[in-house]
């Protein structure tokens, strides 16, 4: 527990006596009748408490003698035998170092009582499980005293961009995580790979990632795997996985496992039959200089925009060579004609999220500089969907992406997912071995 208190102890130093912290976690979402859906704490909450069970709300008050409070279902052991134990308010306190527990089915009479006379709230509730409550909560003391007792006037402030900033940098165990969420996923990646036939189901292939990643611990995926075969890949979160991968295709495969909370997201595209033919080729060759020419630029201090725009200048300057655009450089780059191939951005923050929190400008609103312990994704890609007809008939039905994960390092950066074969002669020749 001492991460999760020491994450604690950072918040409270950013804020003052007069404030209270209320994080609100995730509830159990049913699936069918009485039947939920596997249960994942909400993030925020994790990260402050380490808490992984249904229904919780933590509450934290700085510089109190009870700063850390922990809102949590009671013990009851009827739904203990059938669904598993729970801590308990005493667990809560055994074990997650709270200074005092409640039922979460007090809420309502406790936090406006434990407010006191602290006049900020921050409050963060993702899924507004409590949005209608919480004006309750912070006006209930001046609406029920009496006249002649002191009015506690409270405003609500917002947590996220106090937290969510300083999730983007990781600490070297999350960055530990991290790596080992990729390496399962570079296992899976390289398992499709090797398995991949003509006439398979998509589905197979996400059956053998998963089952690879269940080897290294990891009990899910950090989200639905998309495995789009085809011109299946030209809807970027394609999830049916349910084509059969026919002969002189290619499969686009997002997909990365989820460890201990913290994520890995990585995109590899290659020939169903092992074999890219030339206008796949080229294609995929645009893509790849595309990413490895970011690549190649992270280091501390770049502008995270550079990313974006390296990939885009070239893969369009490739376009034009390719003859499926047409002016000048400067033309298409200032009227973006590229975009119709393009259509979406180049990365994201990589961390307990897949597209992890935290802002891409600073303070003057301009994009934000790269620093040491960040991790996020490149991913540029192309497509050209099957009725396109603004391209030739070799093009279509063609998608291609390619996405790493990328550490920034104190003097440049490190492609964690750079084990999973990338280049055209890599791609065949694994696909080919025995």
């Amino acid at each position: 527990m001492d991460k999760y208190a020491q994450r604690r102890q950072w918040l409270v130093q950013q804020l003052d006596q007069d404030s209270v912290v209320i994080v609100v976690g995730n509830q159990a979402k049913t699936r069918s009748k009485n039947i939920n859906y596997h249960f994942r704490p909400d993030n925020d909450l994790y990260y402050l408490t380490g808490f992984t069970e249904p229904n919780a709300v933590a509450l934290i008050r700085p510089q109190h003698n009870a700063e850390f409070i922990l809102f949590v279902r009671e013990n009851n052991a009827a739904a203990e035998t059938s669904f598993g134990a729970r801590a308990g308010l005493e667990g809560a306190k055994r074990n997650f170092n709270a200074d005092q527990a409640y039922s979460v089915n007090e809420i309502h009479q406790q936090i406006p009582q434990l407010l006191e006379q602290r006049c900020k709230v921050y409050i963060l509730d993702e899924q507004e499980f409590y949005a209608d409550k919480v004006s309750t909560w912070l006006h209930q003391q001046r609406r029920s005293t009496g006249f002649d007792i002191p009015k506690v006037y409270r405003h609500l402030l917002p947590l996220q961009p106090l937290l969510h900033n300083a999730r983007v940098t990781k600490s070297e165990d999350e960055i530990a995580l991290v790596r080992h969420a990729v390496q399962a996923s570079i296992h899976g990646h390289k398992a499709m790979m090797k398995q991949c036939k003509p006439m398979m189901n998509e589905l197979q292939l996400q059956a053998i990632f998963d089952r690879e990643i269940a080897n290294f611990g990891c009990r899910d995926v950090a989200y639905p795997s998309i495995v789009a075969s085809g011109n299946n890949g030209c809807c970027l979160h394609y999830e049916d996985n349910n084509s059969t991968l026919n002969h002189g295709d290619l499969v686009l495969i997002d997909a990365g496992a989820e460890y201990q909370h913290y994520c890995s997201d990585i995109t590899r595209t290659w020939p169903i039959n092992g074999k890219f033919s030339d206008a796949q080729q080229q294609i995929y060759q645009l893509v790849l200089a595309a990413i490895d020419a970011a690549i190649a630029k992270v280091k501390p201090g770049l502008v995270w925009n550079d990313i974006y725009q390296t990939c885009i200048e070239v893969m369009a300057q490739g376009l034009i060579e390719l003859g499926i655009i047409t002016g000048s450089f400067e033309e298409v780059m200032r009227n973006e004609c590229y975009r119709q191939f393009t259509v979406h951005k180049t990365g994201h923050w990589l961390g307990m999220d897949v597209h992890d929190v935290g802002r891409y400008h600073d303070d003057d609103n301009q994009w934000r500089k790269l620093e040491e312990n960040m991790v996020f994704t490149i991913e540029p890609g192309l497509y050209f969907p099957s009725d396109c007809l603004d391209v030739a008939e070799k093009w279509r039905g063609i998608a291609i992406r390619i996405e790493d994960d990328i550490l920034v390092t104190a003097s440049g950066h490190e492609n964690l997912s750079a084990a999973i074969p990338r280049t055209v002669i890599d791609i065949e020749t694994y696909m080919q071995s025995s």
